[in-house]
């Protein structure tokens, strides 16, 4: 599940925190945001960031083999 979390201090601050989405799109999905709140002034990437998507491909190879008896 792809959860983006803040939190808004007194002073001003925001502290962003996404989890659930896997690899550098996150960036994507947080930059709209972030323009809007304004000047981003540290990131910390967790493990989610540098993980990549795994995609299984299936390929099915149908072989006849005819035996002559």
């Amino acid at each position: 599940m792809e959860t983006l979390e803040f939190v808004i201090y007194p002073d001003g601050r925001v502290k962003e925190k996404v989890t659930g989405i896997v690899g550098r799109s996150c960036a994507e999905v947080t930059a709209a945001i972030e323009a809007q709140l304004g000047q981003v002034v540290s990131q910390e990437k967790t493990s989610e960031y540098y993980s990549q998507k795994l995609e299984q491909a299936s390929q099915v190879t149908a072989q006849a083999t005819f035996s002559h008896w």
